[in-house]
């Protein structure tokens, strides 16, 4: 019988979060103010148990799903891609040409939209700004 009563009076992280925020699907604009609140609350803290770390990663899918869907983002050119890359990294075309060894001309174009990526300039490129390549596609 103490096992019994012990095992009731234990805290249980991963229940306590799913009372406080259910893991179903985000269908409203307030469901999504909720879940980032919970996300936010989450994501301040330092000392997750494994529970809460499970519980924070579906989350932040549920809330991923929910943003892709109530708010779609328009596919972002390879040229746009690009100079907002060089920008961020505060570098030139020319720092980008010797880095990733893609000519300077190749460069120059991409970001006028006259030429297209090959698949050796995106991985390239994916390594030099340390991105995941499907960024360029």
């Amino acid at each position: 019988m103490s096992l019994i009563a012990d095992s009731d009076q234990r805290r249980d992280p991963y229940l306590e979060l799913i009372h406080r925020f259910p893991l179903k699907p985000i269908r409203c604009d307030k469901e999504m103010t909720e879940a980032h609140q919970v996300v936010n609350s989450l994501l301040d803290r330092e000392d997750l148990c494994s529970e809460e770390r499970d519980y924070l990663e579906i989350l932040a899918r549920l809330v991923e799903e929910y943003e892709d869907r109530a708010y779609p983002m328009d596919a972002v050119s390879e040229a746009d891609a690009l100079e907002h890359l060089i920008d961020a990294k505060g570098v030139s075309q020319t720092c980008v040409a010797e880095g990733t060894g893609i000519a300077l001309s190749t460069i120059s174009e991409v970001l006028a939209s006259k030429r297209n990526l090959t698949l050796a300039d995106v991985r390239a490129l994916a390594e030099y700004f340390d991105v995941d390549p499907g960024v360029f596609i």
